[in-house]
This record gives C-alpha cells, sequence and structure tokens, in this order.
C-alpha cells in the first residue's frame, strides 16, 4: 500500500466543459470515465474543478458525487478576470507540490499550453504530471511536456458521436463560449445521452418480460433501486417502473450509469483491462480489488455469495471471464484476461448477439449485449472511437447492415 501512487487533480473545468461541447458533438462532459481512468494508477487524494460556476450550475451535481472541491472563481466583478482561475490553479498546484511530499502524480486536466510551465516546474520538483484534455481543444504543446496524457475522447465510457470526427478542427488551445453552430447542425444523428440509453435498457426489459404481475405497485420500488447500488443482475420488479423510468434516470443518471449499467463481470474485466494496459507487470488479485475498491468503495464479494475475492475470481475464471496463474505469493494469483481475438472475431461476435436478437437490434444497448457474451470487449482496444464506429466498420466489413430508423430515433443493426 505504501507504494501506490498518490495523485492530486486538478480540473480547468472551463477548458474541458466546452471542448466537449464543441468538439465532441454537443455531449456534456462527465468526470467519471476519468475517475476510472486515475483509478488504476494510483490513489486519488485530492481532486479540485476550477471555474465560475455561475456558467456550469447545471455540472455541480455530477462533479459533487464524485467528490470534487470546487473552486469558486468569478469572472464577472466589473473588472476582467479572464485569467483568475488559471492563476488560482497554479498556485494551488506548486504550494501543494512543496507542502505534501506524499503527493507523487499530479493530474492537470486541462488542454490549455499556458500550463506548460506549470508542468515544467512540477516535474523539476520530482513530480510525475498525467494531463487530460479534448482531443482537439488541446494544444500540441501541452502533450510532450507531460509523463503522460490521456485524450478524454478516447478514454473508456466516452461515447464520442462518430459524425463528429470529420468536423473541422479550431484553433487550438484557445476557449470559446460559444458552439459553432454549423457544427452542431452537420450531425447527422443525434447524440445517444446516458437518459436515453437507460430509458431504452428499461424499454427492452419491459419487452422481454414474461409476467405481467410486475406492474402492480411500482411506487415502492422506484426509490430503493435509484437509492441503493445493484450488485445482481437486474430482478423483475424494476421492470414495472418504464412510465417513471426516464425521470428517475434525469435525477440519478451519474450513480445509476456507474452502478447498473453493466454487471459486475463487465466491470471486473474493464478494470482488469486498464490494469493491464497502464501497467508493465502481471495484475495480481489483491491490486484488482484495491482497483475496484477505487471505482466503487462499496464493492464487497460478499455481496455476490462469495466468502472471500479468491473464490469471487475462481467463478469468473470457471465462466471463461478471466484467467488466473501463480501469483507472488499464496492465496494473491495473477489474474488476466482471455485473448480477445482480432477484428473480425469482433465482427463476428457482433453479428451473432444482433442474429440471437431475431436478426435485428437497436444500436443502443447493444453494446451491453455485446458485453454479456464478452465482457472483456471494447472497440477502444481495436482502435475505433466509438461502438457506432465500430458498428461502421463492421458494415463495411459485410458482417452487419446499418440504417437509421426515424421511428426509433436510433440506429437499426442487422445480420
Amino acid at each position: 500500500m505504501d507504494l501506490e501512487e498518490r495523485l492530486a487533480v486538478f480540473i480547468d473545468y472551463e477548458n474541458l466543459a466546452l471542448g466537449a461541447r464543441e468538439h465532441l458533438g454537443g455531449m456534456q462532459f462527465d468526470f467519471g470515465p476519468i475517475a476510472d481512468a486515475l483509478a488504476v494508477r494510483g490513489r486519488v487524494v485530492a481532486r479540485r474543478a476550477y471555474a465560475d460556476w455561475s456558467y456550469f450550475d447545471e455540472d455541480r451535481r455530477m462533479l459533487t458525487r464524485h467528490q470534487v472541491e470546487l473552486i469558486e472563481m468569478t469572472q464577472r466583478m466589473g473588472a476582467s478576470r479572464k485569467n483568475a482561475a488559471d492563476i488560482k490553479m497554479v498556485v494551488d498546484a506548486i504550494e501543494m507540490a512543496f507542502e505534501r511530499d506524499y503527493i507523487s502524480t499530479f493530474v492537470m486536466c486541462t488542454g490549455d499550453s499556458d500550463f506548460s510551465p506549470l508542468v515544467h516546474k512540477l516535474r523539476e520538483l520530482n513530480k510525475r504530471v498525467i494531463g487530460v484534455g479534448v482531443e482537439k481543444s488541446t494544444s500540441r504543446l501541452l502533450p510532450a511536456a507531460c509523463d503522460e496524457f490521456l485524450f478524454y475522447d478516447r478514454l473508456e465510457g466516452v461515447e464520442v458521436p462518430d459524425d463528429d470526427q470529420t468536423a473541422p478542427a479550431p484553433r487550438r488551445g484557445t476557449r470559446s463560449r460559444k458552439a459553432a453552430p454549423e457544427r452542431v447542425a452537420a450531425q447527422k444523428a443525434p447524440t445517444t445521452s446516458r437518459r436515453a440509453k437507460a430509458a431504452a435498457a428499461v424499454a427492452e426489459a419491459v419487452a422481454e418480460a414474461p409476467t405481467p404481475e410486475v406492474v402492480a405497485e411500482p411506487e415502492p420500488e422506484v426509490k430503493p433501486a435509484t437509492r441503493r447500488r445493484r450488485k445482481t443482475e437486474p430482478a423483475p420488479a424494476p421492470v414495472g417502473i418504464a412510465p417513471e423510468a426516464e425521470i428517475d434516470v434525469s435525477e440519478q443518471e451519474e450513480e445509476a450509469s456507474a452502478s447498473s449499467d453493466a454487471p459486475m463481470e463487465v466491470r471486473v474485466a474493464q478494470t482488469l483491462a486498464d490494469l493491464q494496459s497502464s501497467t508493465s507487470g502481471a495484475v495480481t488479485a489483491s491490486a484488482l480489488k484495491r482497483t475496484l475498491l477505487r471505482k466503487d468503495p462499496t464493492f464487497s464479494e460478499s455481496d455476490y455469495g462469495f466468502r472471500t475475492f479468491g473464490e469471487f475470481l475462481r467463478f469468473l475464471a470457471d465462466r471463461g471471464f478471466v484467467e488466473l496463474a501463480t501469483g507472488p505469493s499464496a492465496g494473491d494469483p495473477e489474474v488476466s484476461l482471455p485473448e480477445q481475438g482480432d477484428t473480425d472475431a469482433a465482427f463476428a461476435l457482433l453479428r451473432n448477439v444482433v442474429q440471437e436478437s431475431n436478426g435485428s437490434a437497436a444500436l443502443s444497448g447493444l453494446k451491453n449485449a455485446v458485453r454479456k457474451k464478452r465482457p472483456d470487449f471494447s472497440e477502444k482496444a481495436l482502435g475505433f472511437r466509438g461502438f457506432l464506429q465500430f458498428a461502421k466498420a463492421a458494415e463495411t466489413a459485410g458482417t452487419v447492415s446499418l440504417a437509421w430508423d426515424d421511428d426509433a430515433d436510433d440506429y437499426l443493426v442487422t445480420a
């Protein structure tokens, strides 16, 4: 535990939020994928976001749920305070570097090249620096200055609209409070929001539900389902809350996306894949559990009926989700993922899933269906920016067909 990296996260929120809005099809910035990416790199001990929050009032709740401290830097005070948030962020980072020796890594979430001198100074002080930024709004000077740089739109969990990738990139390293209208108008299909995904998933469950009695008394089921993280496969009871599903998700969208979108074996596979890509050595069971606890502090294998984490891993290994090997010490085996195969195998997997859905399926929710078959599936590991791009590549290869359905307001995949 003492050898773990200690991370401090500093967020230039205006840069990231506006960068996502302008260059990623108008999508709302979500800190969750960044939190998951950092969880496999060490223990985060400080999270601070700097902005004039009167411009981002709706984003406060999302950041608060991720335990991010909001630093208010008011801009409208009768005088220009253009760089007030940037200066405050630099001062706090330097102060923390001198006062807290135990912090070994600084995470600078920004694409602004003005922070390059700060990055150089932190490295002079023997601190490791990880940068995070939206690719099209990140200055080319900043990634080269960092020890590691993560592009937000390439992180697992960020669904980038495919049509936006062909849009012209604006001047790098700049900030604009107004999104380019021609870029928004150029989009052919709307971005699938968290609310739409959850509503589609509930609607799919309603269609497949065999018994009608679950509709009775829907109200008592709503609050427990949103107040507590679900640890098992969805029970039939929540199916009856379909009419209220969209409202429920709008109030709890961040928690629902982190807890109920994917089964536990999928989250274990995703975490293990992140660990394997970010570390040079083997991943042990103890390291995997620590990372799972960073992502979800409420995780416990006993919630799934297992006495120990090793027993839980053996159960997953018997089902082919993970592979176990002798570790450095007894009771701490090495954990790895089965070989995922090449792109052709992934296309064949997609085709099989669609065929099992009577030969046709909506794109929203299809990725989760694929992951039920293969929890370690990741289109980004295969070189695709998003699942829509992966599906279009499968169409080009002749594996499936893809067409926009106006009635369903979604892509329809057929095989």
